[in-house]
């Protein structure tokens, strides 16, 4: 397996401000990609490419919605022929948005589409190879006899795009990376950033440069380490290609729009993307409005963050940002050393009364006097100074202002609270096992002048600055990382209040989500980041409520880091869909959600089968009319099943193998 990724080299100009990549420009239809203009965004039709009327008519909703490209599917020659009925009447309607043709096993009609729309994309994954799970062993004579194969497969597309001034995204994606790709780079980012870098040469070889990249996967994780990669080697070769950012098979709802924020408001932050694509399993015209918050929340607020004054220089990275390696931390109670992440809900706002412990995951139940609590149950609650009149449900443990603290005749499950390291140096007492100390930027330091073993019961809080508090959070975690210490940190995050950050039009917008929505975006890309590197110990949930809660609890679950729910990874559909989508995951949802820790895929056809689903414990994918294919993992284990009967037997799949419980 080959592999030499130089973890210290540069991906991004910058890794604490704002500041994004400038990629070369190109032109797609009469709206430029990349370069200085604004990043665009984009969406997918769900219709059937061959019903003309309703593809425009769904276009027409997505281009109002805030749409700059439409994409459709083209996954034979009929449909490809019929873009161009599809290009005729939009122009009719007055519609000369910039349509994209969708192609994967088709070259043939890749080259019609390129001579009709203004862009296609195409997968090297399965452009040219097929996928048949299997481990080939190369020379690197072999090797390159395959890429001579490739290379005379995909010319031919090359030279109408040149011809035609159609542009080009050639787009990876993490499930459907070639046998030949896998057998060579294995499942790693790197074998992600060659699938596509291959196309890319035989591009250049051609002198075509019209050219768009992307990295998508369903694991935010594997997505960002493979455009950080992708761009540190574009950087190398002196030509930076613009990027088109998302997170493959999001899913619906809520658990949609978090996952795609970890991922792409990652990326972002680093400065890389130059386009848009948020994919749920909704209708693509809900898609727009969180990929406008995610862009704006960057681009809108980066001139109001505050500049960076510190008389400490900016820390070296003291992680490798091409593979995931939790920050190593000491163990400090329930915090740190491989532990969890752990939940802290402030409801210091709330009156102390066994009812409002429902904010923090525990439902009090008077007739009985007792407590049930969900599987999203904070660990710890912050109280302030308000001591309850009534005993916590066991397994839910206190946090206090140190002076309350001290007053406490039982501190058994009771821990303090510290408004800053001066002020833990300071006390007269603190805990023997556990001290929460908030922490920012200005208090540093004077800290770092400190003895570390004076505070290895701390786990240190890290307090928001400004409106983009990941920049200062990393510089300041990168510096403690970088003098030893090894403290537990915790992310104090609130609700946010968007209506700062956007006008007027933009809010009316976002409205369009709802509060909790916006909510759980800004939530989301404020700290993904932290999330996505694994250097961070659980959160601090300031006046928390049930919504932040759960946010708090989607987070984990989709960066990873604390399994709580059952995760399912389905795709948004599209023209090549076989079944209702929203509908049918609906119906699994029903029957399935209390299943914790089983990771169900979802997919609509064949194309996101086996491939998209790959980090999928069981996999319901269309493989034809009234036909269903049930797998384990990329296995197919039966074929052909109808519709009516596919939900039961994948209940049935689930439960041989040990994994269901009855709710």
């Amino acid at each position: 397996m080959k592999g030499n990724i130089d973890s210290s080299s540069q991906y991004a100009p910058r890794h604490f401000s704002y500041q994004r990549i400038l990629s070369q420009e190109v032109h797609i239809g009469n709206s430029a990609l990349g370069g200085n203009h604004p990043i665009r965004l984009q969406s997918m039709t769900t219709t059937d490419t061959m019903d003309t009327q309703a593809t425009v008519a769904q276009t027409l909703r997505m281009v109002a919605a805030g749409s700059e490209y439409v994409r459709i599917t083209a996954p034979s020659q009929k449909e490809a022929h019929n873009l161009a009925e599809i290009k005729k009447e939009l122009k009719k309607r007055g519609c000369e948005v910039p349509l994209i043709a969708d192609i994967h096993y088709t070259p043939n009609a890749a080259e019609i589409a390129a001579r009709i729309v203004e862009k296609v994309r195409v997968n090297p994954g399965n452009y040219a190879d097929k996928k048949r799970f299997k481990t080939i062993e190369y020379t690197d004579a072999s090797y390159q006899a395959e890429i001579e194969r490739i290379h005379e497969r995909f010319s031919p597309l090359v030279k109408i795009c040149k011809e035609y001034g159609t542009a080009m995204r050639v787009g990876t994606n993490h499930g459907s990376l070639s046998d030949r790709i896998m057998s060579r780079y294995g499942d790693t980012p790197e074998g992600m950033v060659e699938s596509a870098l291959e196309f890319v040469r035989i591009c250049e070889d051609h002198n075509f440069h019209d050219i768009v990249l992307s990295m998508k996967a369903s694991n935010p994780q594997v997505m960002v380490q493979a455009y950080r990669l992708l761009m540190q080697r574009m950087q190398a070769a002196g030509r930076i290609y613009p990027t088109h950012l998302g997170v493959t098979e999001a899913g619906e709802g809520e658990d949609g729009r978090i996952k795609s924020a970890l991922g792409i408001a990652t990326l972002l932050q680093d400065g890389i993307g130059d386009t848009v694509r948020v994919s749920l399993t909704e209708e693509p015209e809900y898609e727009l409005p969180v990929a406008r918050f995610l862009v704006n929340h960057f681009v809108k607020q980066a001139p109001l963050a505050p500049a960076i004054n510190e008389p400490l220089p900016d820390p070296p990275i003291p992680i490798n940002p091409y593979a995931f390696q939790r920050r190593k931390t000491l163990a400090t109670g329930s915090f740190g050393d491989g532990q969890v992440p752990r939940v802290v809900s402030d409801l210091s706002h709330l009156e102390i009364q066994a009812s409002s412990l429902i904010e923090a995951g525990y439902t009090y139940i008077p007739a009985l006097d007792k407590y049930n609590f969900s599987d999203i149950a904070a660990d710890f609650v912050y109280l302030g100074k308000k001591v309850p009149p009534y005993e916590l449900p066991g397994g839910l443990s206190a946090v206090f202002d140190v002076d309350t603290w001290e007053l406490l005749k039982d501190r058994n499950r009771a821990f303090p609270y510290f408004s800053s390291p001066a002020a833990f140096v300071a006390a007269t007492s603190q805990s023997e096992m556990l001290n929460f100390v908030a922490l920012n930027s200005q208090q540093l330091p004077p800290l770092l002048e400190q003895n570390p073993k004076d505070f290895e019961t701390c786990v240190w809080i890290l307090e928001a600055e400004g409106c983009l508090p990941a920049h200062s959070w990393r510089r300041l975690l990168y510096t403690l990382e970088g003098k030893g210490w090894k403290q537990p940190v915790i992310l104090r995050v609130d609700k946010g209040e968007t209506a700062n950050y956007y006008s007027d039009q933009d809010l009316a917008e976002h409205l369009r989500m709802g509060e909790e929505a916006q909510s759980q975006l800004h939530v989301s890309a404020s700290c993904a980041t932290l999330w996505v590197d694994g250097l961070v110990d659980g959160f601090w949930l300031e006046k928390a409520d049930a919504s932040l809660l759960r946010t708090a609890f989607g987070i984990l679950q989709l960066a990873r880091m604390r399994i709580t729910k059952t995760e399912y990874i389905s795709c948004p559909s599209c023209g090549r869909t076989l079944f209702d989508l929203q509908e049918t995951t609906a119906k699994i949802r029903k029957r399935t959600e209390h299943l914790k820790g089983v990771k169900i895929g979802i997919m609509g056809c064949i194309v996101n089968g086996p491939g998209e689903m790959a980090d999928a414990d069981y996999g319901y994918v269309g493989v034809g009319v009234d036909k269903i294919a049930l797998y384990r993992g990329q296995e197919v284990v039966t074929r052909a099943v109808p519709p009516a009967q596919a939900v039961d037997a994948l209940i049935d799949l689930i439960r041989q193998d040990g994994n269901w419980v009855e709710p």
